[in-house]
């Protein structure tokens, strides 16, 4: 396959590489323990598993959009580290 229509970078391929890591992460815990547990959290709506991950990264993508928007787009490493602190409070808290 050709994939010179996209600058495949290393921050891109990353990215990619720890999107399908984290879809092949959560199908295996769901194989081990299905379900999901599903919860009741601050949205007061039942949200399982995987509807946190989905929230996650919709979030992620917005904080680094704003970001790069509102920053300037230097040093996306404090972009990163505040997408996974939401990250952590979306799967506790929601």
């Amino acid at each position: 396959m050709n994939f010179s229509w996209m600058a495949w970078t290393l921050p891109t391929a990353l990215f990619f590489i720890t999107i399908a890591l984290l879809l092949v992460g959560m199908g295996i815990w769901e194989y081990v323990s299905p379900g999901g547990n599903p919860r009741v959290g601050i949205l007061r709506f039942e949200t399982t598993r995987g509807d946190r991950l989905f929230v996650s990264l919709l979030g992620s993508a917005f904080i680094h959009l704003a970001w790069l928007g509102l920053g300037g787009g230097q040093d996306l490493w404090w972009a990163l580290a505040l997408s996974v602190v939401y990250a952590v409070g979306v799967f506790r808290y929601v």
